[in-house]
């Protein structure tokens, strides 16, 4: 009997404050030789992709940048167009956002990637519809929310109009006739839609795998339903067992609406790891991981964000205020909405009282999202065992140190993957469709 095949891949961490950026043996999160070596581990690992998460504005606390983040990362298709260089089978996915972009430019940078890489280029499709982050743009936060996910398919149904304009074909270069492109071998585009109207003639060929790996990371019902009709890979966090397996199961029956089969869209949590000689050893790393992530200042940063209040006076070793939300307005560019903050505090402030919690234990207790905890062979067989009971169909590695963070998996988990028959031991493919098996 055939084994199911899990799918890896790695990302390359540095938002959301799960990278540990002040740790002695983190890493420049700018030099080309953090994401060299990254993407070369991964690569030694046999993964399927690389995967570089960007965002279009830096965070903000109380007007200024919210530095526990990294910031400066460089912008991810260059990234991505360098690494094709010293890489040969890892794919390369980008995030690059469907709400600030045009689809004939972006078409045109992926397709590029596409060849520059010989088939292994990937697009994370994200969307935006706050103001904030709209700022940075000429046309500031115009989009209304319930129209991202509609200017999201439309730009990706004009990008594969795009893509598919020139036959395989097209190029002919042929000296003796003096034709280079064949009779019809570029045709026009002609789009007229509710967002993007567009006639001409796309200026990129044909590339390897056709169109680039398209990656969704929305969690909505209308993010479900956009990845069930046009993405080949989703990004989710539903690492949990039971969690991933309703996840799996809600996303899998909507694919046959759109004449799609479960194989054609992957499941791929983005998961953390902590490994140990023991399970002790392996559960105090993770302990420590998630102190150093949430240092005194980032408790403080999260407890403001709920708050809606400047809270640098309370220890974060201390207990919560006792004071409610202001609802006014935020002092941060933050996640949880207006409306949700009272119901938010009301639910920190129960969970501290019942286990006697300060702010900074209560921000590790409600921020933490480590996956895997265990021995090699104990996170080997989970990883396994949650594949082959359709919670997922692999995972999306987000490792908290930068640039050796997956090199420990690598070393001692992937080997033992691989033992199972569970994990291939070599690419038998040279495009990212083949690693995830889309062809």
């Amino acid at each position: 009997m055939t084994r199911t095949q899990i799918h890896l891949a790695a990302h390359f961490p540095g938002v959301n404050d799960t990278t540990v950026w002040a740790d002695p043996r983190s890493g420049s999160q700018i030099d080309f030789a953090s994401f060299a070596h990254l993407a070369r581990t991964a690569e030694r690992g046999k993964l399927d992709f690389f995967f570089l998460a960007e965002g279009l504005r830096l965070r903000e606390l109380k007007g200024r940048i919210h530095d526990l983040d990294v910031v400066g990362r460089p912008e991810a298709l260059t990234v991505l167009s360098a690494l094709a260089a010293v890489t040969d089978r890892l794919g390369l996915a980008g995030t690059v956002n469907a709400t600030f972009n045009e689809p004939y430019e972006l078409a045109r940078r992926l397709s590029t990637l596409d060849h520059l890489s010989e088939g292994r280029a990937a697009w994370n499709v994200v969307t935006t519809s706050d103001a904030f982050t709209g700022e940075n743009f000429r046309r500031g936060g115009f989009l209304d929310r319930s129209q991202r996910y509609e200017r999201a398919a439309e730009f990706l149904r004009l990008s594969r109009e795009l893509w598919d304009s020139w036959r395989p074909d097209a190029v002919v270069a042929d000296p003796d006739t003096g034709r280079f492109v064949g009779e019809g071998g570029i045709g026009t585009v002609e789009h007229s839609g509710a967002h993007f109207s567009v006639e001409g003639r796309f200026t990129t060929p044909r590339s390897p795998q056709g169109h680039p790996v398209v990656i969704q990371a929305g969690d909505s019902d209308e993010g479900r339903e956009f990845a069930a009709a046009h993405a080949d890979v989703i990004f989710t966090p539903h690492g949990g067992l039971e969690d991933g397996k309703r996840f799996y199961a809600d996303v899998k029956r909507r694919l046959a609406r759109y004449g799609r089969a479960p194989h054609q869209l992957k499941i791929m949590p983005g998961v953390t790891f902590a490994l140990g000689d023991t399970g002790a050893e392996a559960a105090g790393n993770a302990a420590a991981i998630r102190r150093q992530q949430v240092g005194p200042q980032t408790a403080t940063a999260f407890l403001e964000q709920v708050w809606g209040r400047d809270m640098s006076a309370y220890d974060p070793e201390g207990p919560l205020p006792d004071i409610e939300p202001d609802l006014s307005e935020g002092v941060s560019q933050g996640r949880v909405p207006l409306k949700d903050r009272l119901a938010v505090a009301a639910k920190w402030r129960a969970l501290a009282e019942e286990k006697g919690l300060s702010i900074r234990e209560l921000v590790i207790e409600v921020t933490g999202r480590q996956t895997f905890i265990g021995t090699p062979e104990s996170v080997a067989r989970r990883i396994d065992e949650h594949v082959r009971a359709k919670a997922a169909d692999g995972f999306i590695l987000v490792p908290h140190l930068t640039p050796g963070g997956p090199d420990e998996f690598v070393d001692r988990v992937v080997p033992l993957l691989q033992e199972r028959g569970a994990f291939r031991a070599d690419y038998t493919g040279a495009t990212l469709r083949e690693h995830l098996g889309l062809v």
